[in-house]
């Protein structure tokens, strides 16, 4: 996938629910634009390395990223901690999409500066509805900076 024309990164682990948030965003023909990346490790590579697979300015990166936090390899807190910390990244909208309910993972991740926090419903019906959402929002009504 060429990188200018990512428009989502989705880092998700599970597979179920990997399957889940992809099937909602082609039936709602947002799937076209989507990178997916399985852990924290690749997140950071595709969000750091500059080489083929990843990002060199902010207009080659997504216009959001959709964060699970309990990732293999470098946890999601850590790769929004790395995120908000990169003057080129910063501005980039992250929304952490998890099954914690954790109050600690709450805190951490606004005060690292996530723009939003979301817990995965259960629900099958919910839970694509919430991505349907999420992407909605993101792609379509949301207006970024202009780097």
């Amino acid at each position: 996938m060429i990188p200018s024309a990512v428009e989502i990164l989705l880092v998700e682990d599970n597979p179920a629910d990997l399957e889940l948030t992809m099937h909602a965003f082609k039936s709602h023909n947002l799937a076209h634009r989507v990178h997916v990346v399985r852990d924290g490790a690749e997140a950071i590579d595709f969000l750091f390395s500059g080489g083929a697979n990843g990002i060199r300015t902010p207009d080659e990166g997504p216009k959001v990223i959709l964060l699970d936090l309990k990732l293999p390899k470098i946890d999601g807190l850590e790769v929004l901690r790395r995120i908000k910390g990169e003057e080129r990244l910063r501005s980039i909208p992250v929304v952490v999409l998890t099954s914690s309910q954790q109050e600690s993972d709450i805190v951490q991740s606004y005060h690292l500066g996530v723009n939003s926090y979301i817990v995965k419903p259960v629900d099958f019906e919910q839970f694509a509805e919430a991505v349907r959402q999420l992407g909605c929002y993101w792609l379509l009504l949301n207006q970024p900076p202009v780097h």
